[in-house]
């Protein structure tokens, strides 16, 4: 028989806020929150102890910074939290977190303060501008203190004019990132004619990764998978892979939009591969490499 009068209402916890029921969460570093009173939002930069209260600072997208009381009265991701005092274990890993802060995008140590040279002589040139967001993403603080410069190719057709074009020299040295550098294909071919320029051979480095596009570099485990997925021959890549994970892939801007949610998930040269990481590393050290030494 149906049920004419529904569900009990008074069944459940119907008492329990439309929120939800505040839960207690430790003020570690860099959680962001929001004061449900004032709506400041902003991220815990420190708990300290005033007059007998503990008070939490949080910092601002804008660099602002304002204290509360530590306690209820906040917002986590929507749901209400009462803030606590850090325990020993989440002071240390603030430190561990401020430890790797310290190192640059590619693990590097960082260097405070400092401006980035004036541009040497030197470049890396890569085929588009993905590769070259990519690359600034991860290795672009080593760049600026180093004084290179990262210039787009938009492919290598013409990668032979192009090292004629840049005369490298003892002092200006040439280092190129090629995209699909596996035997066989179009790319090894002109690289190979590149590589015959015996002229500025000794000033040139040209090396590449075998993924189809740089977007492959990204391990992906960032994105969910286990692996890249397998795109049919005849089908757009980038469409593909876009259509795959499910986003708009109809026009080139949401492919420009796919691009931007992927370089989002890359946080250092932990979530590169291998083989990329290895090419590009290669390449700085030889366009930085002072003249006289090989």
């Amino acid at each position: 028989m149906t049920d004419r009068y529904g569900a009990d209402v008074l069944s459940g916890d119907w008492r329990a806020p439309r929120g939800g029921r505040s839960r207690e969460v430790e003020a570690e570093a860099g959680l962001v929150v929001e004061d449900v009173e004032t709506g400041w939002c902003g991220a815990v930069v420190r708990v300290e102890k005033a007059g007998g209260v503990h008070v939490v600072h949080l910092e601002d997208r804008h660099g602002r910074t304002k204290g509360f009381s530590l306690g209820p009265g906040f917002l986590l991701d929507g749901s209400p939290v009462t803030l606590t005092a850090p325990t020993a274990a989440a002071r240390a890993a603030g430190e561990a977190a401020r430890a790797a802060a310290s190192r640059t995008a590619s693990g590097s140590r960082a260097v405070a303060g400092a401006r980035a040279r004036v541009a040497s002589g030197s470049r890396i040139f890569v085929e588009g501008r993905h590769d070259a967001e990519l690359v600034e993403k991860v290795w672009g603080d080593d760049l600026r203190i180093e004084g290179v410069v990262v210039e787009l190719l938009e492919g290598v057709d013409d990668l032979a004019a192009v090292i004629r074009d840049f005369a490298p020299g003892p002092t200006r040295r040439m280092g190129v990132l090629v995209d699909h550098l596996v035997p066989g294909t179009k790319e090894s071919r002109l690289v190979q004619e590149a590589r015959a320029l015996s002229r500025y051979a000794p000033y040139v480095k040209i090396l590449g990764h075998p993924y189809v596009d740089v977007w492959q570099s990204v391990r992906p485990q960032r994105l969910g998978w286990e692996a890249w997925p397998v795109i049919a021959r005849g089908q757009s890549w980038k469409h593909g892979i876009t259509a795959a994970l499910g986003w708009p892939h109809e026009t080139q801007a949401d492919i420009a939009h796919a691009w931007k949610r992927i370089l989002g998930t890359v946080r250092t040269y932990a979530d590169l591969e291998p083989t990329l990481l290895a090419s590009v590393e290669e390449l700085i050290d030889f366009v930085t490499t002072p003249q006289g030494e090989q």
